[in-house]
């Protein structure tokens, strides 16, 4: 048995090498689990010697003290418990380690309004979250009521009950593809986290109707919108020419710069780390900060269209300076802003189990769960709106009137909630792949078409503005770009489904799609906007 046992196992080194790295070095997970787990992942007949093994380790012992039968009893136990950690994590870790489903892949950033379409449709106990097949797509991690569930001694067992249908039982599945290791085998401090989340012992919110519920995300979106691009004006005007001059129009340092950094920064925060406790309030809270806010207040085409201006002057050396530098600036934000969203989460978990019950009954009662709470925040979210919209309609034409650049700013907030509502529409793409046979599913289609449409129109806009030449025309321009154009593009989602793409280990993928987004943007740029500028020798 033993030579057989050997031979299985020679004959399988790259498995055995490929469960030992998922194993080792994990905290308070005892060596001989880490052995057993490590030979038992090769197959089902060293599960059976493992069995054998055990039941003639506790045959041997039969005749000893009672004291003596209760330790092999409990032994047997452990013994049953992890074989069967075993077998349910040899299909979770072929999934894991060799490659994240391409779908959800694409779904880290955003599913648009699938989130309402799809959580109405499939009635299954997860109020609200997105799925596909009756099973649950949350930040790339595709998972279900039958998934196991990872205690704090690496050993798995099948949820049930309430639990099993919460979406937050495995808070870990809500972070951006942590290492395969990670998943399966939780530390100690991870689990502490974990145990902080309230969601599962408790029931599911009420649900408004599907139009409410939509009219609830449009209302979100067009809210955070609006004070994405008040936020993004005010660090233009904050790092631009006119006040610390860090940004300006002839540098790599382009003017939108700050804004996609901060952007990308709070992307790490509230679209990665803190997004599950964001949930825990409300979904529509998760998809207006995420998607509306931090969509708004970073901007691809803005972007875009300022090394567009660069290379239409001559400057190629400036224009190829700012993709590659604001790339690597916008990438290193995000991460700096998941290590240190970690590093606070961690602080806080350790502080709240430290606090009293009434304590954390503040906590869970911040939770939007009823009917009357979700509609107040309607209401309140939509008269905010509506006040703003009306505020920037006079101070538009006001503006307008006098030929000052102050109207951009009011005719993009007048505009912006649009080009919110048409990328969270085109969300609805990412990972349903391309043609009949779905492929590229990997691919997020629609922040990749939303990005390059709203870089085409803005150089478009650019080329007729040179062309008419008049101050109004400039303005009105302007405010459609910086409001509509800025809105309907993203970094922050676009630099968080790169950051879920190198954390799942598919570099090349994450390279191949920062390259179709790029590439194709600037190159029809240089075609309908540079090409006129030096033909027309527009100033």
């Amino acid at each position: 048995m033993e030579h057989g046992g050997t031979r299985q196992i020679k004959d399988s080194t790259n498995n055995d090498q490929l469960v030992r790295s998922t194993s080792s070095s994990r905290v308070g997970i005892p060596s001989s689990f880490r052995t057993l787990s490590c030979s038992s992942s090769l197959g089902g007949s060293i599960s059976a010697i493992t069995n054998e093994s055990l039941q003639n380790s506790l045959g041997r012992n039969s005749g000893r003290d009672s004291r003596r039968r209760g330790s092999c009893s409990l032994r047997r136990d452990l013994g049953d418990r992890v074989l069967k950690s075993i077998s349910l994590s040899r299909e979770l870790a072929g999934q894991m380690l060799v490659g994240v489903n391409s779908s959800s892949l694409a779904q880290t950033g955003d599913t648009g309004d699938r989130i309402v379409v799809s959580g109405w449709e499939d009635d299954n106990e997860n109020w609200g979250i997105p799925t596909d097949n009756g099973n649950n797509f949350e930040n790339g991690f595709k998972y279900s009521s039958h998934d196991p569930e990872i205690s704090s001694d690496g050993i798995m067992f099948e949820p049930s009950g309430e639990k099993a249908a919460s979406p937050a039982y495995l808070l870990e599945a809500d972070r951006l593809f942590p290492p395969p290791a990670d998943l399966m085998l939780h530390s100690a401090k991870n689990d502490k986290i974990h145990d902080m989340h309230f969601t599962s012992q408790q029931g599911k919110p009420d649900r408004l109707s599907p139009t409410l519920d939509y009219i609830s995300y449009l209302v979100h979106l067009a809210f955070f919108g609006i004070l994405g691009v008040m936020t993004r004006y005010l660090l233009q005007k904050l790092f631009g020419p006119n006040l610390l001059a860090l940004t300006g129009d002839a540098t790599p340092l382009y003017l939108d710069l700050p804004s996609n950094m901060l952007g990308s920064f709070l992307m790490g925060w509230f679209g990665i780390v803190f997004k599950p406790d964001l949930r825990y309030v409300s979904e529509h809270l998760v998809v207006g900060i995420t998607t509306g806010y931090m969509g708004s207040l970073t901007t691809f085409s803005g972007w875009n269209q300022k090394m567009l201006d660069l290379s239409a002057e001559g400057h190629w050396t400036f224009a190829v300076a700012g993709i590659i530098l604001g790339m690597f600036i916008v990438n290193e934000c995000v991460t700096i802003g998941v290590e240190s969203a970690e590093f606070l989460r961690s602080c806080f978990s350790e502080w709240i189990e430290k606090c009293s019950e009434r304590t954390k009954g503040r906590f869970q009662s911040l939770r939007l769960d009823t009917l009357k709470l979700q509609l107040m925040v309607i209401i309140f979210m939509l008269v905010i709106w509506v006040s703003l919209w009306g505020l920037s309609c006079i101070l538009a034409v006001k503006k307008m009137d006098n030929l000052t650049n102050g109207a951009v700013l009011w005719l993009g907030c007048l505009l912006g909630p649009f080009g919110v509502w048409a990328r969270w529409y085109l969300s609805r793409l990412n990972g349903q792949g391309l043609g009949m046979n779905g492929s590229l599913k990997w691919l997020p289609i629609g922040t990749l078409l939303a990005n390059f449409l709203a870089a085409f129109l803005m150089a478009a806009l650019s080329t007729i503005s040179n062309a008419v030449n008049t101050k109004r025309c400039q303005i009105i321009v302007s405010g459609v770009q910086f409001g509509f154009l800025g809105c309907m593009s993203t970094v922050s989602t676009f630099v968080a489904e790169v950051y879920a793409m190198r954390q799942s280990r598919q570099s090349g993928k994450a390279l191949a799609y920062t390259m179709f987004t790029i590439l194709p943007s600037f190159l029809a740029g240089i075609l309908i906007y540079s090409v006129p500028v030096w033909t027309k020798h527009y100033s």
